[in-house]
C-alpha cells in the first residue's frame, strides 16, 4: 500500500500574521518577511505606528535603499507622549493610511508595525478593524501586524500568531541599546 501523501494543489492565499508578546524580536521577524518578500519580487509597504519620523532607524535606511515603501506615523513611544491627543490622532491617521494601502490592491505584503498598541490602548476598536479587514483585505494580500498585547479578537482572526517570550535582555543587565540591534 502506498502511504505517500498526495501532492496538494498550490493555493495562493494572503495570510494575516501577528507577532506579539513581551519579548524582543517581533519587528525583527516582520522585517525578515519583508526582506524575503523583496527577494521574491513582492510589492510591499510598511507603516510604523509608534516610531517617529525624526528617528534615524536602520530599517528605514535599508528600505529606502531597497525601494520598499515606508511610512512612519507615530510621534515616539506612546508611554512618553507629551500630547496624547496628537499621539491618538497620528495612530488614527496611520490606520486611514493603512486602509488606503490595503484596499488599493497595489501590494502583496503590508506590514503594520506596532499596530497592536492603538488597539490595546483603545484608540482604535479591534472589532471594527477586523470587520473592515474581513470586508476589504484583498484575498492575496499578506498582512503582518506586530506589537505587544495583541487583542484576543486579532489573535483569533489571524492565520499565524507567534508570541515572543522574554527570557533575558541586555537592558536588564545595564547594557544600553545597540545600533543595528535595537535601531
Amino acid at each position: 500500500m502506498d502511504k505517500r501523501v498526495p501532492a496538494r494543489k498550490k493555493e495562493t492565499r494572503g495570510l494575516v500574521i501577528v507577532y506579539t508578546g513581551q519579548g524582543k524580536g517581533k519587528t525583527t521577524a516582520a522585517f525578515g518577511l519583508l526582506f524575503r518578500g523583496w527577494g521574491s519580487g513582492l510589492r510591499m509597504c510598511a507603516i510604523q505606528f509608534i516610531k517617529s519620523e525624526r528617528g534615524k532607524w536602520g530599517e528605514v535606511a535599508t528600505a529606502r535603499k531597497l525601494g520598499i515603501e515606508w511610512h512612519r506615523v507615530g510621534d515616539g513611544f506612546t508611554w512618553l507622549s507629551k500630547d496624547m491627543d496628537e499621539t491618538v490622532a497620528r495612530a488614527r491617521h496611520g490606520w486611514a493610511l493603512a486602509q488606503e494601502k490595503i484596499a488599493s490592491g497595489d501590494y502583496d505584503l503590508i506590514l503594520l508595525d506596532e499596530f497592536t498598541y492603538p488597539l490595546h490602548y483603545g484608540w482604535l476598536e479591534a472589532g471594527e478593524v477586523i470587520a473592515w479587514l474581513q470586508a476589504n483585505k484583498p484575498a492575496g494580500l499578506h498582512l503582518v501586524i506586530t506589537g505587544r498585547n495583541a487583542p484576543e479578537a486579532l489573535v483569533a482572526y489571524a492565520d499565524l500568531v507567534t508570541e515572543m517570550q522574554a527570557v533575558k535582555h541586555p537592558f536588564e543587565q545595564g547594557i544600553p541599546t545597540q545600533p543595528g540591534i535595537e535601531y
